[in-house]
């Protein structure tokens, strides 16, 4: 029987509709892995490949009977403004079966939650934080809501694994199963995903090879890209030759153009906008990020989306993941992402037409930059991509989960919370002894509280104080921020952290503004037009890189490779970087220490965790160090004898605490809620998180290390 043959007579004429004359490798795979099994089932494949229909076609085909009567889909998204762009897709899917589709964020009206409430049906939209919602204030539901599910689907499931995120949206799915009569199916949809063992055990604890991949082979896209150098001036600003030919390039081609912080975004989007005005034309370049309004966001997706000339975007992450623009031409990456998933999902936004090809066009301003865009490219046409890795020891998001059972369960005894606990995969390594220690720690700190008389336990107090802030659904860090008002429109945000005066110019948005008041009791900034401004400095947590991408950079440096997608300038910078390699004969078994009389370079060009743990070993030692650079290389006094240290620290037997002590107020891990952590835990999470001494010792003894005098 073909694929389509398993499909419903429904979904069959939704298809004849659309007219395609073929299923893409990857649907033909999923359709009928998911129609012919009862596993859980990860689908693996490159943006614009049909993740979604390969997901939704055969699951539509087995739920329609009973879709009107039941709920039996939850679809799960990292983003609203996903599920916002899925809800119209979804529903088309199901045109010719009569299969509700519902809608449950932050912004989704009361009216149409309270619809669902009445009569919980077909498919679910949902985020994790608007599941932990119904378990703390709809818990009389959950029941009528999860007990005829039969398939949970999470799409973009990679930016959950490695993140507290994942592991508070695990720890929700665990507890929803004891509300259903058989347990619901996990499908998971990415395009950037690996280390699937890891995976696989995320998703089905107790059988993890039961779970099946769905990976497809890749698409026959072409993909074309170049890396064009521009140096920026000794305050990192950016040339204006930059933008020029940015602006060259996107004149005829609707583009993505992305940026690593916010503030570049506004910075480029003013100077692009500025660039077309001289050529009289009116807005062309939108900017998009977390901190500009939704409202705002929203009309920039939709003018791209509906647009027929060429129009660009410059954002951030924001619009990484599948939020629909429309057809997009061409991807820009101005400097290098951070890591090779991001730029790989990032150029998955372009050539998604039939017989269009992937363009990618990277640009860097500084050396780091360069080599990072350089290296990072490479391990993109080498298919490389990080590995999942988890988010060990969770004590935080169990503290979280702890004052969430005790509300939905409105009590509960510590045999049964305990009972509780162990029933939730995610925490099945935490050990109960160190759970104990947390409870008994937020009695003490009255987050929970015993029932006079009773061994019930409650939520307590201060555990009510911190249930009742509106940002207790969510796990992950948010900065305190300021609202931005322009004549009573809500423009986006700035970070509390920043210096800011009335009469300071700003760009938010694109567009220039003068701040006429701060209102600090309500949390508002004012502000009106204005012909100039700085990008505003938004705080940002630190990103830590693979080792595999400064490794990489260190094969660029020692290898005589052309890169026939490199300017003219960055040819000839690479050439000069590799000059001192070359005239020292530096092999790829070898770290180098440059030294002068002041002080010694290490360039170790490794990972951010192991570079930063040989600081803290050296620091240990009595060594005055400073903190290393993003490709892991450290500055340290010439009058050290590095091999000595170097000796010392792959024989010692090192105790954690040695560590810790030299370890700054700045450098430890810091979570949402690590601070409501008993102290002995809060350091086994920074161990956990920060420390790799295993890492750092196999490092030392792969390398050989060579000190050479400039």
């Amino acid at each position: 029987m073909s694929t389509f043959e398993l499909l419903s007579k429904n979904v069959q004429k939704k298809i004849w509709d659309m007219r395609w004359e073929e299923f893409t490798p990857i649907q033909d795979m999923a359709i009928p892995a998911i129609i012919k099994s009862d596993s859980d089932i990860i689908i693996s494949s490159g943006t614009a490949s049909g993740k979604t229909e390969a997901a939704f076609l055969p699951i539509i085909t087995m739920i329609e009977k009973e879709a009107e009567k039941y709920l039996k889909v939850i679809y799960i998204s990292p983003l609203k403004a996903l599920i916002n762009n899925q809800f119209e897709r979804i529903i088309s899917l199901c045109e010719y079966t009569n299969i509700p589709i519902h809608r449950w964020h932050g912004d989704v009206s009361h009216s149409q939650k309270k619809k669902f409430i009445q009569n919980p049906t077909g498919i679910l939209q949902i985020t994790p934080e608007s599941i932990e919602s119904l378990f703390i204030n709809r818990t009389e539901y959950l029941v009528s809501f999860f007990q005829h599910v039969d398939f949970i689907v999470i799409d973009e499931i990679h930016s959950f694994l490695d993140s507290e995120r994942g592991v508070h949206l695990r720890s929700l799915l665990s507890r929803m199963e004891p509300y259903t009569k058989k347990s619901p199916r996990i499908i998971g949809l990415s395009a950037t995903i690996d280390n699937f063992p890891l995976v696989k055990k995320w998703v089905n604890h107790s059988d993890p090879e039961s779970v099946q991949i769905i990976e497809s082979p890749g698409n026959d896209k072409d993909l074309l890209y170049s890396l064009i150098h521009f140096t920026a001036d000794e305050n990192n600003k950016k040339p204006l030759e930059l933008y020029e030919d940015i602006r060259l390039l996107t004149k005829e081609q609707k583009a993505l153009i992305f940026c690593n912080r916010r503030g570049e975004v506004e910075e480029t989007t003013v100077m692009l906008n500025r660039l077309a005005a001289k050529e009289g034309i009116e807005e062309t370049y939108y900017a998009h990020h977390s901190s500009i309004d939704k409202k705002e966001r929203e009309y920039v997706e939709k003018r791209m989306a509906e647009s027929t000339v060429p129009k660009s975007v410059v954002a951030t992450s924001s619009l990484e993941l599948g939020i629909d623009v429309g057809s997009i031409d061409l991807v820009i990456q101005l400097d290098s992402t951070f890591t090779v998933s991001a730029l790989k999902q990032r150029l998955g936004r372009s050539g998604r037409q039939r017989d269009a090809n992937q363009i990618l066009q990277l640009y860097s301003t500084n050396i780091d930059s360069f080599l990072q865009s350089l290296a990072v490219m490479e391990l993109i046409r080498e298919k490389w991509v990080e590995p999942a890795k988890g988010y060990p020891k969770p004590y935080d998001i169990l503290f979280h989960q702890i004052i969430s059972i005790c509300k939905e369960t409105n009590g509960v005894t510590l045999e049964n919370l305990l009972l509780r606990i162990s029933q939730i995969n995610i925490f099945s390594e935490l050990e109960e002894e160190k759970i104990l220690l947390l409870i008994d720690h937020m009695l003490e700190t009255e987050i929970l509280e015993k029932i006079q008389g009773s061994t019930e336990l409650i939520v307590g107090l201060e555990g009510e104080r911190i249930m009742r802030n509106r940002h207790f659904y969510s796990v992950f860090m948010t900065p305190e921020m300021y609202e931005v008002v322009a004549e009573k429109k809500t423009i986006g945000k700035l970070d509390k952290v920043m210096f800011l005066n009335v009469g300071d110019n700003i760009i938010l948005a694109g567009r220039l503004w003068k701040i006429s008041e701060i209102d600090m009791k309500r949390n508002k900034i004012y502000v009106q037009k204005a012909v100039d401004g700085n990008p505003p400095k938004y705080t940002g947590g630190d990103v830590k890189i693979h080792k595999r991408i400064p490794e990489k950079v260190m094969e660029i440096l020692c290898s005589n490779q052309t890169f026939t997608y490199l300017n003219e300038e960055a040819a000839d910078l690479i050439e000069d970087l590799r000059r001192p390699y070359q005239n020292n004969q530096v092999q790829l078994t070898e770290r180098i220490i440059w030294k002068d009389k002041e002080e010694m370079f290490f360039e170790t060009f490794t990972g951010t965790t192991i570079v930063k743990t040989l600081v803290w070993m050296l620091r240990a030692m009595g060594i005055d160090v400073r903190t290393p650079d993003g490709l892991g290389r450290v500055k340290l006094p010439s009058s050290v004898n590095i091999f000595d240290k170097l000796t010392q620290i792959k024989n010692k037997n090192w105790d954690m605490r040695e560590i810790i002590a030299v370890t700054k107020e700045n450098e430890f891990f810091v979570s949402k809620y690590s601070k409501y952590l008993p102290q002995e835990i809060q350091l086994e999470m920074h161990a956990s998180h920060e420390i790799d001494i295993n890492g750092v010792k196999a490092f030392l003894n792969n390398y050989n290390f060579r000190v050479i005098e400039n």
